[in-house]
């Protein structure tokens, strides 16, 4: 394989386009020996905040030390983000539904709330009504519980608390697929973005009897919720930057991202995250390695981050996207990797191929499409996927400030996917050595082009390219 890829970039080099970097340091053991550690069960899953994250980003920070690449955080290679975390114990959240002479006490471990104010609730009639129908009419539910199924997306609960018109005294929202969290576990308080004042407290709900109970209609609620108790927490997005060596050009940047987070432990096993998003991770710390080695710097800047708390919404990126480091107006691009290292997708095997988010929303799949017939490395679009999950990664948060950004994966679904089976061994480091290669040199070129990359006109981009040109405009 390395005389493979030397003999890739002479001729890549011979034909006249820009001396690539060596790409055959890119190897499955370096990829695998990373991945092994940072999803191994010293880091107990590398929940949002936790001990084993905070070793993660320390272990990140050590490689892009080791790579040369320039501290760009507040503290060194950290962009810290001082926050609150909130918890309950198990006895501070009681439950009762009850209908037709029957009550239902629901246990606490399935029954969580992130909201901050105590609710006492005697028994309040239940309306149950579809999402839709709760953000279109949930004036019906008023001084009621109104209950909802969950939606598929993170922050449900606060979609509900900031979007609903109506004014019910408590939402329930049946969680049966789990998506959401629930039990006495803690959840995170972001000073800069407090629930408005009088949201309705959002109770998750995962008790299949009960949640059968609230649908059929006619069921009674008495709640009781304690106020949680608070403690400081230090959040850190992990960054580092290689200089482009153009003198004007090296003052823009094209952004590598990738989640260092997943969602720790539950029910006392850890859920170790080794595709989701440890393979992202190292993906971005090899590249590192070998664009840093490289004696050619692209004309822009590149800036490798890792982040906090994909898993709960977002909230790393969101947080950076408050707090750029870089300008975003000068932020040509972000590329976000997510599950790189799982070949066996629910839909079949995905080998030496990788799909992109929004692949029709910016001229970004042109520049890597370039990089993909140099590599052999095959980039596509799903023909649903591709537009419903670039919303679901970090990308969505880049993007809506304006910045062309989208997430490449191999496999969006697969059979351990925020489980707890999710570990080291089951990925294919051969397959991501080769994806990781191709997105190296896709990341150079976007870096060397001297023709920023914009939104396309695609219907669905439409909305993007506004913010893009307000972006422009306002900084």
């Amino acid at each position: 394989m390395r005389l493979y890829v030397s003999a890739l970039v002479i001729a890549l080099a011979t034909a006249g386009c820009a001396q690539l970097p060596p790409l055959d340091g890119i190897s499955p053991q370096a990829l695998q020996g990373h991945v092994s550690f940072l999803a191994s069960d010293l880091l107990e899953g590398r929940g949002t905040p936790s001990r084993g994250q905070d070793v993660a980003v320390e272990y990140i920070a050590a490689q892009f030390r080791r790579a040369g690449l320039e501290p760009a955080g507040d503290d060194g290679y950290f962009q810290t983000a001082a926050w609150q975390y909130a918890e309950r114990k198990a006895d501070d959240v009681s439950l009762t539904v009850s209908a037709g002479g029957t009550s239902i006490e629901v246990p606490g471990a399935a029954v969580s709330g992130n909201f901050l104010d105590p609710v006492t609730l005697a028994a309040t009639p239940a309306v149950f009504m579809t999402w839709k129908d709760a953000l279109d009419n949930s004036e019906a539910a008023n001084g009621k519980v109104l209950v909802v199924p969950a939606a598929p997306v993170p922050g449900a609960a606060r979609v509900l608390q900031e979007k609903l018109k109506g004014k019910p005294a408590l939402v329930i929202m049946i969680d049966r697929e789990k998506r959401h969290g629930a039990g006495s576990g803690g959840w995170l308080v972001d000073p800069e973005q407090p629930v408005a004042k009088g949201a309705p407290p959002v109770l998750v709900l995962q008790a299949p009897d009960a949640a059968a109970t609230l649908e059929q209609g006619g069921a009674m609620v008495s709640a009781r919720v304690a106020a949680p108790a608070l403690r400081p927490v230090k959040l850190r997005n992990v960054v580092g930057v290689l200089r482009g060596s153009d003198p004007q050009l090296k003052s823009t940047y094209v952004l590598l991202t990738a989640h260092h987070d997943h969602v720790g432990i539950r029910n006392g096993e850890i859920y170790n995250g080794a595709n989701d998003d440890a393979s992202g991770v190292v993906s971005i710390i090899e590249i590192a390695n070998a664009l840093a080695a490289h004696k050619e710097r692209p004309r822009r800047s590149i800036a490798f981050m890792t982040l906090f708390g994909e898993e709960l919404g977002l909230l790393g990126a969101k947080y950076y996207a408050r707090h750029p480091v870089f300008p975003l107006k000068d932020t040509v691009a972000n590329i976000n990797l997510e599950q790189l290292g799982r070949t066996d997708d629910s839909e079949g095997a995905k080998i030496n191929a990788v799909a992109m988010t929004g692949f029709d929303y910016s001229t970004v799949s042109d520049t890597l499409r370039k990089a993909s017939e140099r590599t052999g490395v095959r980039l596509w679009k799903h023909p649903t996927y591709s537009d419903q999950f670039f919303s679901r990664a970090d990308n969505q948060a880049l993007a809506d400030v304006g910045v062309p950004a989208h997430t490449l994966s191999v496999a969006y679904a697969f059979p351990d996917y925020h489980g707890k089976d999710d570990t080291w061994d089951k990925l294919d480091y051969d397959n991501m050595a080769r994806v990781t290669r191709m997105l190296a040199v896709g990341v150079y070129e976007l870096a060397n082009d001297r023709v920023r990359p914009t939104w396309t006109n695609a219907p669905k981009a439409a909305g993007y390219a506004a913010k893009g040109r307000a972006l422009q405009a306002a900084q």
